[in-house]
């Protein structure tokens, strides 16, 4: 197996499941007690990557970030390098494609708690802030663990928008998944199996916890 590949794949997991928690949670949250008539438009907004080709969400995104684009331009003269085939590229490609596991879970967690609880905790003199931390996120622990897991398993296997956006750069941009595609390419299919069985495997561990932690969160 591609040490460096996996490397990668883990650093590119790892920021994309704690960004999208630091961002999902908020979001989730407002999606879930929010009373605004045009919620279904975010809501449509953060699904549509579920529906979406991954083909298309990349050629988009590199028009979005090219070095012929207002942000591609601008991230050039700050920085002197380009977003696509970088990390920081794959890694706003996989925020993106992303975004409907992570708060999607968030959600249904915070919308399945008790509002007399939360009124309860109003009443009692706690602020939102509190309420939120002290009260709802220790309810819907279970359900916003799952869709942590769930965000980091499905980063580890993206391919689609990792190859439009990243490119194929050993080291910089080469994920699990491309690897697996470009030892098939060669023809060497011992390697391609040796890597989709870790794939596979660390697939099924992260399904059976999320499915241990669904029923936990069911039976609290």
């Amino acid at each position: 197996m591609d040490g460096a590949a996996l490397w990668l794949t883990l650093r590119l997991s790892i920021a994309t499941t704690a960004i999208l928690t630091l961002v999902g949670i908020p979001l989730a949250w407002w999606l879930a007690n929010t009373r605004w008539r045009g919620r279904f438009l975010i809501e449509a907004v953060v699904a549509l990557p579920l529906v979406l080709p991954p083909t298309v969400l990349g050629f988009y995104l590199l028009v979005a970030l090219g070095p012929h684009s207002p942000v591609g331009k601008g991230y050039e003269a700050l920085t002197g390098s380009m977003i696509p085939f970088t990390f920081p590229g794959l890694l706003i490609g996989s925020l993106l494609y992303n975004l409907p596991f992570a708060v999607r879970p968030f959600t249904a967690a915070f919308s399945s708690v008790d509002r007399r609880m939360i009124e309860a905790a109003w009443c009692l003199g706690e602020s939102r802030l509190g309420t939120f931390f002290r009260v709802a996120l220790p309810l819907c622990w279970p359900g916003v663990l799952t869709g942590i897991v769930l965000t980091f398993a499905h980063a580890i296997g993206e391919f689609g928008v990792v190859l439009m956006i990243g490119g194929n750069i050993p080291g910089v941009t080469r994920t699990l998944s491309i690897t697996i595609y470009d030892d098939v390419q060669s023809l060497d299919y011992a390697s391609a199996g040796q890597t989709a069985l870790f794939l596979l495997g660390f697939a099924f561990v992260v399904l059976c916890l999320a499915q241990l932690l669904s029923r936990r969160g069911a039976s609290l």
